[in-house]
């Protein structure tokens, strides 16, 4: 298969999909997918038409997690070093897109694949999925993946997830914090096209400040989070946005936010 088919993409009315397209590996990450996946992220994030981001898997799962196939063919230093920093950039890049993405989960998501999964901003998966960081059953404890999961789930339950590599299913995913929603298979597509045209109604230059926001206040302490987060909401509030949809409020009617 080409590189270009190992990513599936589409762009339906300001909502690009972008389909991990291995469906006989179980759509694993390898080097070749992970950098797909960076260049399309590259271009969506300076493309204004974009406004959501909807990222699935092709077939029986959503990822599998790294090709460990390919690993096994080149396990020295250089070549593993390579593909975990490509891994860890690309969930960086996940956060640091202006546009929110959504995780559409069908099937397993197992070690980066779970990892993936909880570095979308959203996801809502089918009652079959079921999430793993497996990594520990064939003695690789999963590192990278544990920052992604660790900042969704409670740590007993990441912990958990961690030391063991069992699966959890999808009701106790929603539980915990790792996804937004479960849904019937057959209402999967709907639920997450809903999702995507609620975010649409709100205005881009307003998602995309408060996404970054949310992200950089995360990590620090309480005051300093404040003092970020009050810049960022009196920038917010002395833009044309804001002026619209104060206006809207005053006078009874929906906002038509500025490009």
């Amino acid at each position: 298969m080409s590189d270009e088919r190992l990513l599936l993409v589409e762009h339906s009315r300001g909502v690009v999909t972008l389909a991990l397209n291995r469906p006989d590996a179980f759509n694993s990450l390898s080097l070749a997918v992970l950098t797909r996946l960076e260049e399309e992220l590259d271009g969506i994030a300076n493309d204004p038409k974009a406004r959501v981001v909807v990222l699935t898997g092709k077939g029986k799962a959503f990822c599998a997690g790294h090709d460990l196939k390919e690993m096994g063919a080149d396990l020295a230093f250089e070549p593993v070093r390579t593909l975990f920093t490509h891994c860890s950039r690309l969930m960086m890049k996940l956060a640091r897109l202006p546009q929110p993405v959504i995780a559409r989960v069908d099937g397993i998501a197992t070690a980066a694949g779970c990892q993936l999964v909880a570095a979308c901003d959203l996801a809502i998966c089918s009652r079959e999925s079921r999430f793993a960081t497996s990594g520990v059953k064939y003695g690789l404890f999963c590192s990278t993946p544990m920052v992604a999961l660790s900042r969704n789930v409670g740590r007993k339950l990441a912990m958990e997830m961690l030391l063991t590599g069992d699966f959890i299913g999808a009701d106790r995913a929603l539980a915990h914090g790792l996804v937004n929603e479960v849904v019937d298979r057959t209402d999967l597509d709907e639920a997450v096209g809903g999702l995507a045209a609620r975010l649409m109604e709100k205005p881009r230059a307003v998602l995309a400040l408060g996404k970054r926001a949310f992200y950089e206040q995360l990590e620090m302490g309480m005051e300093d989070a404040y003092a970020v987060t009050t810049e960022v909401i009196v920038q917010n509030a002395l833009g044309d946005d804001f002026e619209e949809g104060l206006r809207a409020f005053m006078e009874k009617r929906k906002p038509v936010w500025p490009d």
